[in-house]
């Protein structure tokens, strides 16, 4: 988590608006008790006017000031606790869609492992059977991996292999891997566009990004699949595009999906399987390689385009893509 300043402590917060209330009060009854004595002492002996307007001068702006800054340790105090409550409630909604996510396919396989056991299955159907199974277990692990993502990133532990490759070298073997992955043709996943330069990567990671972005474009299209993924560059930067036609996202909305277990709530979007996990997944790592994710959308049913941006090596970031390179030679020293 992101390191906060002492002073925007919730808890030194609450201790200093709470300082604001006391002091307040005491200011407010040291007013009141000063000029009681005083009237008490001279009576009627002395014109009001000759009392000293200072006292109610000062007392009132102190007061003001005191009570501002009492509302607003208050208001910090209660945004803060919006905050963990939403976090909270997104919490529990992950705990209970891991659950499911983790229950079902064990389930499959456990109730094919049992039909094996307990009749005798033909050849061919025992084969389809196996191929459910691998698809379930590897369904499983990539929940799992998800999850020990998500703990590498939270503890600063993750570790990438950066390397200096050429982008449409990886990035046509990357589609190519995410065909004969999710089953789709050539005419459903489509790459196009060029980039004839190179970039710092590690491969696999830049693979969880393509294949969390495919994946997500398949959740959420409603009808026939179809997704444009269109690259090119500039002189220092890389761009990716994933085009789907899909239900598109409202724009309140597009900012939230990339948040730790946000999923898109509403009546048009389809009953799908997932944690919350991806675009938060894809977001830290575009930020590890120096890069920046965003998404468009023109509304709902409209479609969605994701847009990725990475430096172009060795023009752009020399330092922090260097910074990566050397990070990677000495972790393999080691």
């Amino acid at each position: 988590m992101k390191k906060r300043l002492f002073i925007f402590h919730p808890i030194f917060v609450f201790i200093v608006a709470q300082i604001a209330w006391l002091s307040l009060v005491g200011l407010w009854i040291y007013w009141y008790v000063s000029n009681y004595i005083i009237i008490k002492q001279v009576g009627k002996s002395l014109s009001p006017q000759l009392i000293s307007k200072g006292t109610h001068v000062g007392a009132l702006v102190w007061g003001l000031i005191l009570l501002v800054l009492l509302l607003g340790g208050m208001y910090f105090i209660f945004i803060y606790l919006a905050k963990q409550i939403n976090i909270t409630r997104l919490y529990d909604s992950f705990i209970a869609n891991i659950t499911h996510e983790l229950k079902s396919p064990l389930s499959s396989i456990q109730l094919y492992l049992e039909t094996l056991r307990s009749r005798k299955v033909p050849a061919e159907k025992q084969k389809e059977f196996l191929e459910l199974m691998m698809k379930d277990s590897q369904r499983l692990k990539n929940l799992i991996d998800s999850i020990l993502d998500i703990a590498a990133i939270e503890q600063k532990k993750t570790t990438y292999t950066y390397r200096v490759s050429k982008v449409e070298n990886v990035v046509r073997e990357i589609v190519a891997g995410a065909r004969e992955q999710f089953k789709l043709s050539e005419d459903a996943l489509i790459l196009e566009g060029h980039a004839s330069c190179q970039w710092v990567v590690d491969r696999n990671a830049i693979k969880t990004v393509f294949d969390n972005l495919i994946d997500n474009a398949i959740k959420y299209t409603a009808g026939t699949f179809h997704l444009i993924i269109r690259m090119s560059h500039t002189n220092k930067k890389i761009i990716a595009e994933f085009i789907d036609r899909g239900i598109g996202i409202e724009p309140g909305k597009r900012k939230k999906i990339f948040h730790k277990f946000y999923r898109i709530p509403g009546r048009n979007i389809p009953s799908i399987q997932g944690t919350g996990l991806g675009l938060y997944i894809v977001r830290e790592i575009i930020k590890s390689h120096g890069g920046k994710i965003s998404v468009m959308s023109n509304g709902v049913e409209k479609g969605t385009t994701f847009r990725i941006e990475l430096p172009v090596y060795p023009v752009a970031k020399k330092r922090f893509v260097n910074r990566l390179l050397q990070k990677t030679k000495k972790a393999e020293e080691q």
